[in-house]
């Protein structure tokens, strides 16, 4: 277990960086608290089962492409290519304004898709894989509205201080109550998002749609026009997973 775990510290670290700044052993050994000779070792291993690759030139390490080819068959796989995606296009085309796909796991929320919109001169750009905290942002409100309330209140009370809780249990009600999540600043400032959630034919909730824009010139009618793109978009991909409204 402790070989796995220095892997995985390994690959987070290397996940942190561009893919333009490979890091060097010495690099690697600072970052994970692990002896050069340990390093040599793991990275020894790792590059055996292609986890890890080394430029010839400079000895520096970066990701492997099993990551890719693995990463492109689990796309392959998913039910969002062929029943999801054709609604984000339709509404990234509609509102021309950034759209995400984000799925809940555990504490966090990961982005799975983001199309945007060429039409858009700025742009609110979130990257593919990103993890945030699912007490933050639109897609996380709508996503936490519609849990059951066993796992919303295990959520809520593993990342919120006591005395933040019951205002966040209000905006969640508020936010089920309207059958959408609203979002200003809260991971960058002059952005906002509003999001839809996803739900499958048990009525669980399977992910959100939201629309990240900037909030500059913001109107009432744009926000509504937003609002209302996003609810129908996130009803559509529900109703495509099997669920029916009651």
């Amino acid at each position: 277990m402790q070989s796995i775990d220095r892997a995985m510290n390994v690959i987070n670290v290397l996940v942190s960086h561009s893919s333009e700044n490979w890091l060097s052993i010495t690099d690697l050994s600072e970052e994970c608290d692990l002896p050069v000779s340990s390093m040599h070792r793991l990275l020894k291993a790792m590059s055996k089962h292609g986890l890890i690759q080394q430029d010839e030139q400079s000895k520096r390490y970066g990701l492997g492409s099993i990551w890719l080819e693995n990463g492109l068959r689990m796309y392959d796989k998913l039910d969002y290519i062929s029943q999801i995606r054709p609604e984000l296009e339709r509404l990234m085309n509609k509102v021309e304004e950034s759209v995400y796909l984000s799925q809940p796991i555990e504490m966090e929320s990961l982005i799975i898709e983001r199309i945007d919109s060429e039409k858009s001169q700025i742009r609110v750009y979130d990257h593919l894989g990103s993890r945030v905290p699912m007490h933050i942002g639109a897609a996380n409100k709508a996503m936490l509205a519609y849990m059951p309330s066993l796992q919303a209140t295990e959520i809520i009370e593993s990342l919120l201080p006591l005395q933040e809780r019951a205002d966040f249990w209000d905006k969640l009600k508020e936010t089920k109550r309207k059958g959408y999540g609203i979002s200003h600043n809260e991971r960058t400032v002059g952005t906002s998002s509003v999001a839809a959630p996803i739900l499958n034919h048990f009525g669980e909730v399977h992910g959100a749609v939201s629309i990240g824009f900037v909030s500059f010139n913001l109107t009432e009618d744009r926000l509504d026009f937003l609002i209302q793109n996003v609810r129908e978009a996130g009803r559509r991909v529900s109703s495509k997973l099997g669920y029916r409204e009651p």
